[in-house]
């Protein structure tokens, strides 16, 4: 019984070994078509190894840049948000993100501001766990400080022990506010990328018939949130629709062919 236990543990070893070598020589192989400028092949090899051997960020990393080497913006853009759910401390894959957002001519006000923007960067540029250990880790020096300002005579450290408990007790409660954001926005899976050059919206869940039923166009690389969808029968064909927010103003219906998920 055991030796047939250790063979396979030892199956399962070489097995995950000739994988992770494979996985290896199909990314060196995307990497020097890549640098040999045959975009073309290199996006065909780095999709081949994320359907077969799994994903990460550096992958969708690459991915990204190899998008945006085609001139594909909106497919940039959605790898480089990817890498960045896989990753938030991803900072090249942020900095291209920022690049190429730069770039593409995103014609909607999302209603973002420079402060709005930068506090969410630096709320999602940590991990929900690393904001997890942040928050235990001053909830303890917390009930350390509170321990100091009940027990110690001294008043210099009561003070110190009265005020720094109360900051510690402040960065514990923020740190898990962080967390469940940071968490809640990689699990919620209701952010999607224009992935076309452009695309009307409708009024309604099927293709505007005329100008009383489009709402707005959304250019490639616009990132919106989906809120709804349903399934359309047309001529015999199944079609599916979201009802997405662009903002906090402009909600319409789209075509799931012009958006990717993140």
């Amino acid at each position: 019984m055991m030796t047939r236990n250790i063979i396979l543990l030892a199956a399962i070893c070489i097995s995950s070994m000739i994988m992770h070598m494979r996985a290896q020589s199909l990314t060196e192989q995307a990497a020097t078509a890549y640098n040999n400028d045959d975009f073309n092949a290199a996006l065909e090899l780095y999709l081949k190894v994320a359907n077969e051997d799994g994903t990460s960020s550096e992958l969708f990393y690459n991915i990204g840049n190899t998008y945006y080497k085609l001139d594909k913006n909106g497919l940039a853009i959605l790898y480089y948000e990817r890498a960045l759910l896989l990753d938030p401390n991803n900072d090249d894959a942020r900095n291209n993100l920022n690049f190429v957002n730069g770039k593409a001519n995103v014609n909607i006000d999302n209603g973002s501001t420079y402060w709005k923007d930068s506090i969410d960067d630096m709320v999602c540029s940590l991990s929900s766990s690393m904001w997890g250990m942040i928050a235990v880790t001053s909830f303890i020096l917390f009930i350390g400080l509170l321990m100091v300002y009940i027990f110690v005579d001294a008043i210099v450290l009561r003070k110190i022990g009265f005020f720094g408990g109360g900051i510690m007790l402040i960065a514990s409660i923020l740190a898990n506010v962080c967390a469940f954001y940071v968490k809640g926005k990689a699990e919620a899976h209701n952010q999607a990328v224009v992935i076309v050059p452009s695309v009307t919206l409708s009024t309604s869940p099927r293709q505007p018939k005329d100008k009383t039923e489009e709402a707005f166009m959304l250019n490639e690389g616009t990132k919106i949130s989906i809120v709804d969808s349903v399934s359309v029968s047309t001529s015999g064909n199944n079609e599916k629709w979201y009802d997405i927010k662009a903002d906090d103003t402009h909600r319409a219906w789209i075509n799931a062919s012009s958006i990717e998920i993140i």
